[in-house]
């Protein structure tokens, strides 16, 4: 079985819902717009529209910033993006995409490995539409801190958002994976 890394970390195939011949499609730990919904419960009410759908897709070989990537990572990141965004929409009915890079450090990148958020969205998500920036920033610091702990002893919690399960993740992987043609079956 393959073995996939998000910067320094192992991600599990159950992670994964699309494989390309550069990129992979997974599923996020600590989905940027959880904080949609606890701030606008309401939301959790609409039929086939979840707000905490935020996927990442990052190239297979781990690379730390976009500039670093090669002409043809960089195609089919972006058109993974754009197939994925397409499900994203039609399956959630979502009106729109936040898709979005952090390239760098000092542009919030806490894991270091090149990825594509991909959200979707609707009128009235946020009533500040860039809200959605600080809560990736928060987002990406949080998920980054949970996979450290994962290889470290346990100690005391910061984060005022729980991580998703594997069985969440999984789950959601697993509704994801058939609406797209794969480049490589990497499910046991």
């Amino acid at each position: 079985m393959s073995t996939f890394m998000f910067g320094p970390w192992a991600i599990r195939p159950s992670e994964i819902f699309f494989t390309s011949k550069y990129s992979l499609g997974l599923v996020n730990l600590k989905p940027i717009t959880n904080t949609i919904a606890s701030r606008k419960p309401k939301y959790k009410q609409w039929i086939n529209f979840q707000p905490d759908v935020d996927l990442l897709v990052m190239p297979r070989r781990v690379v730390v910033r976009f500039a670093d990537l090669t002409s043809d990572e960089v195609a089919d990141l972006f058109q993974s993006v754009q197939t994925i965004g397409r499900v994203l929409e039609r399956e959630y009915r979502g009106e729109s995409l936040t898709i979005a890079v952090q390239d760098g450090p000092s542009a919030g990148q806490t894991v270091a490995h090149v990825h594509v958020h991909v959200i979707a969205r609707r009128k009235g998500d946020y009533a500040d539409n860039d809200r959605i920036y600080a809560d990736m920033d928060k987002s990406e610091k949080d998920a980054a801190k949970e996979l450290a702990k994962e290889s470290k002893p346990q100690g005391v919690d910061f984060e005022d958002r729980k991580s998703r399960t594997q069985e969440e993740m999984a789950q959601e992987s697993a509704k994801l994976r058939p609406f797209f043609t794969q480049y490589e079956d990497i499910w046991p």
